[in-house]
């Protein structure tokens, strides 16, 4: 995960759904010209949790991810 500015490749919003970082929306590097299929996010409360694509088949400029687990 990297914020637009530090990023050197193409990316994509990710759309967090659920989970500890619900509702927010992060840029992420493509992977192979794709959304990444999973991503780990810090929370607020310092631990990590990791979001996988919400459906495997996404187009457009964002992505959504629903949560899986805390790392």
């Amino acid at each position: 995960m990297r914020d637009q500015e530090s990023a050197t490749g193409p990316t994509i919003t990710a759309i967090l759904q659920r989970g500890p970082a619900g509702g927010r929306r992060i840029e992420v590097e493509l992977v192979e010209g794709r959304p990444p299929k999973t991503i780990d996010v810090p929370a607020s409360d310092d631990t990590i949790c990791r979001y996988c694509l919400a459906e495997w088949v996404q187009t457009g400029g964002s992505a959504l991810y629903t949560s899986l687990y805390l790392v």
